[in-house]
């Protein structure tokens, strides 16, 4: 599917490749970016240049706050400690589903996160990538970034490698 994708992009050249920007293990579901910038794919996944990625985690059981605050302060993991920028209850009411900002780019890091807290994630969904949402895209539906979402992208990652 992705090679139909890409053969019918208006910017197909058969001589390009093509980047995915980060990664979703197979139990991710979310907004995945396309590009056959291999410098740009590069700028948005290292964690130096301080892109920002939202996930929705929904776990197997209420997350406490004691964790939560733990979390807000870094967790010990075995490569090192990972931070997040921000971590909140979707809903006051339901203490299952968690919004979990991130910068860094450490393989399964979300899920790592809350199993070395005890919890399970059950489904996580990345809804948010360096200015990018995935609102109003069905599941399992592309589209083509516009021109001026393109030059966003370039134009924060350039600014944020300079501080």
């Amino acid at each position: 599917q992705l090679d139909w994708v890409y053969k019918h992009s208006p910017y197909y050249e058969p001589t390009h490749r093509i980047y995915p920007v980060g990664r979703l293990d197979r139990d991710t579901c979310g907004l995945l970016l396309l590009t056959n910038d291999g410098d740009l794919a590069q700028k948005l996944s290292h964690p130096s240049h301080m892109v920002k990625k939202i996930y929705i985690a929904t776990l197997d059981k209420p997350l406490i706050a004691r964790h939560l605050e733990k979390i807000e302060k870094g967790v010990e993991l075995e490569d090192g400690v990972a931070s997040v920028d921000s971590i909140s209850y979707l809903e006051p009411d339901s203490k299952k589903d968690v919004v979990i900002e991130i910068h860094i780019g450490k393989n399964r890091v979300v899920r790592r996160i809350f199993e070395s807290l005890g919890y399970e994630v059950t489904k996580l969904d990345r809804t948010y990538y360096g200015g990018l949402t995935k609102k109003d895209l069905p599941r399992g539906r592309f589209r083509y970034l516009t021109e001026r979402e393109v030059i966003m992208l370039k134009h924060f990652t350039n600014r944020k490698a300079k501080q």
